[in-house]
């Protein structure tokens, strides 16, 4: 009779080791399923970077809109603006901080010497903006169309205004305008740096 009770003892702790067992056996294989599916992604990751010349031969290259120069572009910060803008119902003012950037360092040096036009240009494009002009996405992106464009008037360059829209089927023509040469900016991009409407 005493073999009974000692019987009893021994089979929850056998079964306690089978628990174990498994339990330990599930996270081995979870650890080495996750460790090939990262070993996997490693290895694809170089493959669409480039480095493996055979898979990248049959990826077809995406389209660039400017071929990178070896030199790295010049940026012009210009002083903080501060205007009021055009709103007719409420006061509001605008502090824009704005840096350009260009590709060629010679012309960064023509941009600071050209600096109190550049400036009053910018200056007369702020003022007429209105608070809802500038809180959209939209708007910063057509004011920084408008900055590229006024930024290098002053140096006798003449960019075409990309948003003037064609006139409407039922307006009255106007004479035809001959058609500009397309000039390309030497500003490349207008970065914010501070942007508070208030």
């Amino acid at each position: 009779m005493a073999t009974a009770p000692a019987a009893e003892a021994a089979a929850p702790q056998g079964g306690g080791k089978k628990k174990l067992v498994m339990i330990l056996a599930a996270v081995l294989v979870l650890v080495l399923v996750g460790g090939g599916a990262a070993v996997l992604l490693l290895k694809k990751k170089p493959a669409e970077d480039g480095e493996d010349g055979a898979e990248h031969a049959e990826v077809a290259p995406k389209a660039k809109a400017k071929p990178k120069s070896d030199k790295p572009p010049s940026f012009v910060p210009l002083d903080p603006f501060t205007v009021n803008l055009a709103d007719k119902d409420v006061d509001r003012f605008a502090q824009v901080g704005v840096t350009l950037e260009v590709d060629d360092p010679k012309f960064a040096e023509q941009i600071k010497a050209y600096m109190p036009a550049i400036r009053s240009n910018v200056l007369m494009v702020l003022a007429h903006k209105t608070a809802a002009d500038l809180l959209s996405r939209e708007g910063k992106e057509k004011l920084a169309k408008e900055i590229i464009r006024e930024s290098v008037r002053p140096m006798g360059i003449e960019l075409d205004d990309e948003d003037e829209e064609d006139p409407p089927a039922d307006a009255p023509k106007k004479k035809k305008k001959k058609k500009k040469v397309q000039v390309e900016s030497p500003v490349t991009h207008v970065h914010f740096s501070n942007f508070i409407v208030q």
